[in-house]
């Protein structure tokens, strides 16, 4: 079994092979060559900064095509962490607006700059480090993770998905609700950063390694 990390050159991508690494035996690598991606039996998108880089990075290494493809099929499982979860939606308002993947309905928004706690205290934004998530539904990725367990989060904008039966995960930030944890068939993702997030974090990541759609 391999597991390639899409290399389009956005993300914490070193992290994430290693944070791999410490959970499984199987071959991890970094990779933006198209014939290894497919041929991987695991894929992880990540991503990190602005998504519209992101979708501009995707384009220019002419990796868009083969990850729309890999998501139509749904032949192998696939995991997207931080804007490679973003990504997977229809739209991003950031800077004007940009058009995403489309692979799940839904809408990325930016988090109100005046945001406050239910005590009147200004919020910060980006949302910065720890904060609970919530399981929305079941899944496999969750085995072993208490309800309400704490994940990294590092982010300036957040998922609004349509659909209620993609979402598997939320947090809550002031008085918004985050869409954290969303998926469809193979395909599961996640705001929060896995790799950065202990105990929890690794924990779903090996259950990505060892989840059977």
């Amino acid at each position: 079994m391999t597991i390639a990390v899409i290399d389009y050159g956005m993300g914490n991508l070193h992290s994430v092979a290693k944070a791999l690494e410490h959970v499984t035996h199987e071959n991890v690598i970094v990779t933006r060559d198209a014939r290894r991606i497919r041929g991987a039996t695991r894929l992880v998108l990540p991503g990190q900064g602005a998504i519209r880089d992101c979708m501009g990075e995707l384009e220019k290494t002419e990796l868009r095509g083969l990850v729309e493809e890999l998501l139509a099929s749904q032949a192998k499982p696939l995991l997207g962490i931080c804007v490679g979860q973003q990504m997977l939606l229809d739209h991003s308002d950031e800077n004007g607006g940009i058009s995403c993947l489309g692979f799940l309905r839904g809408e990325v928004r930016k988090f109100p700059t005046d945001m406050r706690d239910d005590r009147d205290n200004r919020l910060k934004v980006p949302h910065m480090g720890w904060n609970l998530v919530h399981q929305h539904h079941d899944h496999p990725l969750w085995a072993g993770i208490d309800q309400d367990e704490h994940f990294y989060f590092v982010h300036s904008y957040y998922v609004d998905a349509t659909d209620d039966a993609t979402v598997f995960g939320t947090t809550e930030y002031g008085c918004l609700t985050a869409h954290v944890a969303i998926g469809r068939d193979a395909t599961f993702a996640v705001q929060f950063h896995p790799e950065k997030s202990s105990r929890a974090g690794l924990k779903l990541l090996e259950n990505f390694v060892q989840w059977i759609p």
